[in-house]
């Protein structure tokens, strides 16, 4: 790889072992992908922040990058983590798991992240501008910078990310060139205009095509929506990036008239909604994977206020302690029906051993919950899986 004068002091161990390991690391990364050199990053974005999915390993090669003075150069923002920080013991979490998780959140922090702990930085604490380079993790958050806002960052690892944000560079490859953005398949659709619908309608997409580039055409999502197209996209398949007609900064950008196109209708939703859900009953409804937005707050706490909870189901409504602070009457809605968490997201909770059912209106939830969480699912729309507790 062609690296500047201060990229390979960098790699030669000058500005210490956190920022050598790093480089180590994007170099590594970029032999393997065929780049040529690095380029600049504006931001990042880290996974790897819930106890329950990086361990002790983890943990440990987080202390090891802070004792070998690894600080992040450019606004990096922290996935959700495996508990709400208040809360924890309302999740069923235990004191060990507790400790363990703010130790995490502790090392980050020394490193210079903000530990904000959303899956949807891009609303407030995080924003890119378009053509900007950014190394994002967290698939459907990458995959809405991408396609929505039109920065340019490949699906990267946790540890690649943080490798990245601590250089302030990654490798020059994949989304980061242009000609490798055009989009591989026309996907012509006619479906409704629910959040749930632009779930299925991702689902169905990501399993059928696996990682190609779709361009969208018949549909006007807003972010809402493009958040659970990006999700369910990359949970059933690994699409980082899409094309939506009239919506997404890069659409005109490519000529696509040499390229197969796909039709997908209602008919298609409704095998995918007919196929994902395995269970009648459940235990615990979890909604905000991705986390809610302020929009969805406002119109579920519109859905309960002056009504009875009426089941024993447990309830968990996640979104970032932001948004949380800003929808404060909503929260006090809601939380008679459940628990508000903030900065948590039940796929990466301990959930497992608690409950064995769960409701999501999120199909990438739906895909994770029967992986990483060991649930039967029902996954249904908001509306509908809100009537079992009324």
């Amino acid at each position: 790889m062609d690296l500047s004068r201060e990229e390979q002091q960098t790699l030669d161990g000058e500005f210490g072992e956190g920022p050598q390991q790093a480089m180590e690391l994007i170099v590594a990364l970029g032999k393997v992908y065929g780049a040529e050199n690095l380029v600049n990053i504006t931001s990042a974005h880290l996974s790897g922040a819930s106890y329950k999915t990086i361990g002790d390993g983890g943990l440990l090669y987080l202390e090891n990058m802070v004792r070998k003075g690894g600080r992040v150069k450019v606004i990096s923002t922290l996935n959700p983590i495996g508990m709400d920080r208040t809360k924890w013991a309302k999740m069923h979490i235990s004191e060990p798991f507790a400790k363990k998780q703010a130790r995490i959140l502790e090392l980050y922090n020394a490193m210079g992240v903000k530990t904000t702990c959303s899956c949807i930085p891009y609303v407030d604490t995080n924003i890119p501008k378009l053509n900007d380079h950014v190394a994002w993790a967290e698939s459907s958050a990458l995959s809405f910078v991408n396609s929505y806002i039109g920065a340019r960052t490949n699906r990267e690892g946790g540890p690649g990310a943080l490798a990245a944000a601590i250089l302030g560079k990654t490798a020059n490859y994949g989304l980061h060139q242009k000609r490798n953005r055009r989009p591989t398949v026309i996907i012509d659709t006619d479906i409704g205009n629910s959040v749930f619908e632009y779930s299925l309608l991702g689902h169905v997409v990501g399993s059928m095509i696996g990682n190609g580039i779709p361009y969208y055409r018949g549909i006007t999502p807003g972010i809402e929506e493009v958040k659970a197209m990006a999700a369910s996209m990359a949970s059933s398949g690994a699409i980082a990036l899409f094309h939506v007609e009239n919506v997404t900064p890069e659409y005109r950008d490519f000529d696509i008239s040499d390229i197969d196109t796909i039709c997908i209708g209602k008919k298609d939703l409704k095998a995918a909604y007919e196929d994902l859900s395995n269970t009648d009953n459940v235990q615990l409804i979890a909604l905000g994977c991705p986390h809610l937005t302020e929009k969805e707050m406002h119109e579920i706490a519109s859905l309960l206020k002056g009504k009875k909870k009426k089941s024993d189901v447990e309830v968990w409504f996640c979104t970032s302690d932001a948004i949380k602070t800003k929808c404060s009457d909503d929260v006090k809605i809601m939380e008679e029906f459940g628990h508000v968490l903030a900065d948590t997201c039940v796929v990466v909770s301990p959930i497992e051993g608690v409950f064995s059912k769960t409701g999501t209106n999120s199909c990438k939830a739906r895909s994770y919950l029967s992986t990483l969480c060991s649930q039967k699912v029902m996954c249904r729309d908001i509306v509908d899986l809100l009537k079992i507790i009324q």
